[in-house]
């Protein structure tokens, strides 16, 4: 394997593993990343260091800060209604593209992604607090999977960009089901029906209530300064 290769190698795993520790609570939001303790505990050079903290911050999971390098990204109210306007605009306008141009391969793969989310238990035995690694995966795939119709890559990009950002919002918190009139399965399974009716308005509608719902719950939840643990769940 030649150098670059090797070093790009590196680089994901350490992308992978640094990722891994934020959304999984080990590394909280606001938490210093320093090069040094990071290249001594992954046993990296500097330069993959550096190139995995700008790739986690593309995705917006840490943050580069003057004079103080790179943070986890601080969690705060008004970045979470900044970004909760800015995904109901964008997935918004994505979904009503992918419903209007997706064909039949993007229906039978939202129908698949559905049937797997709607199966996976959205926390595990061990941490009921915390969101399952197989649900959040199977989340992610279907709201993939819902926009994937849509054949603007570039709006496509940036729609999964904004998912990412949301992604810590979702795992600092606990699960909607301590919520007894909420039903985040029905509202899934309500975007899947209108996007295979081919209802734009109804499909954009109930995307941008499920969206909203959450943020109203975090909000109403958290102080001033940041959502914490004692939240609602999950986008």
């Amino acid at each position: 394997m030649s150098s670059v290769a090797l070093k790009q190698t590196r680089t994901d795993e350490v992308y992978a593993r640094v990722r891994a520790d934020i959304l999984g609570g080990r590394l909280p939001p606001g938490t210093r990343l320093k090069f040094t303790d990071l290249a001594d505990q992954f046993d990296a050079s500097i330069g993959v260091i550096r190139e995995s903290l700008i790739r986690l911050a593309e995705q917006g999971l840490v943050r580069s800060e003057a004079h103080q390098g790179f943070v986890v990204t601080p969690l705060s109210r008004g970045d979470l209604t900044e970004l909760t306007e800015a995904r109901v605009a964008i997935e918004g306008l994505v979904l009503r593209s992918a419903i209007a141009e997706g064909d039949l391969s993007w229906e039978a793969r939202l129908l698949a992604a559905h049937h797997i989310l709607d199966r996976t238990p959205s926390v595990g035995p061990d941490d009921p607090l915390r969101l399952s690694e197989a649900w959040a995966a199977a989340h992610q795939e279907f709201h993939q999977a819902l926009l994937d119709g849509c054949a603007n890559r570039r709006l496509r990009l940036i729609a999964a960009g904004l998912r990412d950002e949301a992604e810590l919002y979702r795992r600092w918190s606990l699960p909607l089901g301590d919520e007894p009139d909420r039903d985040v399965a029905a509202e899934h399974r309500a975007m899947l029906e209108a996007a295979l009716a081919r209802d734009a308005e109804a499909a954009d509608a109930a995307l941008r209530e499920h969206i909203e719902h959450t943020t109203r719950l975090l909000l109403s939840g958290t102080s001033e300064s940041a959502p914490s643990a004692s939240a609602a769940l999950t986008y």
